[in-house]
């Protein structure tokens, strides 16, 4: 971008190779992933603002560079790592043979390992947001988005309705399943959980 006076402007002036908009998007990407640490140990007081800059190696200027305040970085914390869920889940599905059960091992796959072989970003997304106020109605207003991803799959044999009805069913299942097995009440094994998802989503394909 050139300012009136014909230079650049400081946003895309280089300095070490990078500009500062670069640098600043890194900060910003170095206090989420510093926010994914702390809020994913499972301790939502301990995520302060002072934390999460000590964690991030960055001053509090640069804290306050790109977020209001702590709520702003929740919230931005939890949409990166449910983007992230989203992503895999669909990249994973994208080169697999078009039956259900090999579309759902796929999808099923793909979350296991990022959310939960990944404690942090499977309490980040699933468990922060039950004790957490600012990430209570975000964490609702994003599961339609991983309902519609069921709801696309089911077959045409189900009227709308029922592919609702399905996909809602499911999506609250699955996520009680594996808030359960995050949070320990669930002791079995992984693969077993695993197989489990797996016939669920291809008996709701499979009417």
């Amino acid at each position: 971008m050139i300012d009136h006076w014909g230079g650049m402007t400081n946003a895309t002036r280089t300095w070490a190779g990078t500009t500062l908009a670069d640098r600043r998007a890194i900060r910003r990407q170095q206090l989420i992933d510093a926010g994914i640490e702390l809020l994913g140990g499972g301790d939502t007081a301990a995520v302060t603002v002072r934390a999460v800059c000590r964690t991030a190696k960055l001053t509090e200027r640069y804290f306050y560079e790109s977020f209001a305040d702590r709520d702003a970085l929740m919230l931005a914390v939890y949409e990166h790592v449910a983007e992230s869920a989203r992503q895999a889940i669909l990249n994973a599905m994208v080169d697999v043979e078009p039956r259900p059960e090999a579309l759902a091992r796929a999808a099923v796959t793909a979350f296991v390992e990022l959310l939960i072989d990944d404690p942090r970003k499977g309490t980040v997304l699933l468990l922060a947001p039950i004790t957490e106020p600012a990430l209570n109605k975000r964490g609702s207003e994003l599961l339609p988005t991983f309902t519609a991803m069921i709801h696309d799959q089911l077959p045409d044999s189900y009227d709308e309705t029922d592919r609702k009805l399905t996909a809602t069913s499911l999506v609250g299942a699955l996520t009680y399943l594996f808030i359960s097995y995050l949070d320990g009440s669930l002791d079995v094994p992984r693969d077993r959980m695993i197989d489990h998802a797996v016939r669920m989503l291809v008996a709701a394909a499979s009417p």
